[in-house]
């Protein structure tokens, strides 16, 4: 059996106790960063083996993994923090174990953008998730213009190295929108910025900032009225 384990993405005390027993049961963890999640089993007290699973060796340890699975092991996966397969590996292993019809399931808990989402003030009854931009300025603002003329709440995940560079350009593509930038979440600095992308850009100029970031833009918001008229119709 597979196990999906998500992992706090700040707050130690998040992870739930159903997680930390499915850990202390498994015969073998499934880590993107073993060297991390073995100080996290550490503070648990718990002892399993792990084997490496992370973007650079996904195929090689998902048939490692099916392979496991296949002779009645109990495998957790986990990634560096939050929801295994959220930007994170896990998805190329959900896939192969559809496949091959083995079981597997999730135990679920703390996503950032899940976080960040709720606490930007931002819609939420109808959001996109986009992840991480590409790197490039011209790659990250043609992904940006898919979006451009959506309703949808917009959340992306940003480097602090990065982050002034993407709400520069959903400024100059989106447009001077409503957003909110989260970042440190749920850990004792955490920190939500808030205003029009012009403000939230001239802030993180002024203070270099640290920590993964969450930018949450709002959607288009005559595209939203126009959708919110044809649900009443």
């Amino acid at each position: 059996m597979l196990y999906l384990v998500a992992t706090p993405i700040g707050n130690l005390s998040d992870l739930s106790q159903r997680a930390i027993e499915t850990l202390r049961s498994a015969d073998v963890i499934a880590s993107e960063d073993t060297r991390h999640t073995g100080l996290l089993l550490a503070r648990l007290g718990i002892q399993r083996p792990q084997l490496s699973l992370h973007e650079y060796n996904e195929p090689i340890a998902v048939e490692r993994i099916v392979q496991r699975l296949r002779a009645g092991q109990t495998v957790a996966m986990v990634t560096d923090a939050g929801t295994p397969g959220i930007s994170d590996p896990g998805f190329v292993l959900v896939r192969r174990c559809i496949e091959e019809q083995l079981p597997f399931t999730m135990v679920p808990g703390p996503t950032a953008f899940v976080v960040a989402l709720v606490l930007s003030g931002l819609p939420v009854h109808s959001f996109t998730f986009r992840g991480f931009p590409p790197r490039r300025q011209n790659r990250r603002r043609r992904f940006l213009e898919v979006d451009r003329d959506s309703p949808h709440t917009l959340i992306f995940y940003e480097s602090p190295l990065r982050v002034a560079a993407l709400i520069e350009d959903a400024l100059a593509v989106l447009g001077d929108r409503r957003a909110a930038l989260a970042r440190e979440l749920t850990k004792q600095f955490e920190q939500v910025l808030r205003g029009q992308l012009s403000e939230l850009l001239a802030q993180v100029r002024s203070q270099p900032l640290r920590g993964e970031c969450v930018l949450v833009v709002e959607g288009k918001t005559d595209a939203l009225n126009a959708a919110q008229d044809e649900t009443e119709i």
